[in-house]
């Protein structure tokens, strides 16, 4: 039977590929924001994974869960303001 066992240098190890997110298709502000942790991720420590996730969880729903019409766009005015 074959043994997998790791190199004994841990240099010579491939360094995991990230996906990189085409933020372009995100046109929801708040989505932006939020998805742009995720840029963050390869250089944490994957304890930190976890508590990453769990924010972006949370700001999603927000996103989600929020008004459209409270929301202020760029290049846009809020209601009451002058153009």
């Amino acid at each position: 039977m074959t043994e997998l066992t790791e190199p004994e240098d841990p240099t010579i190890q491939p360094a995991p590929e990230w996906p990189q997110a085409d933020r372009q298709d995100l046109t929801d502000p708040q989505v932006a924001q939020s998805v742009a942790r995720l840029l963050d991720l390869p250089g944490l420590p994957a304890a930190d994974h976890e508590s990453v996730y769990n924010l972006l969880h949370d700001d999603l729903l927000a996103a989600l869960n929020s008004d459209p019409a409270d929301v202020a766009f760029p290049g846009t005015v809020p209601d009451g303001g002058a153009a």
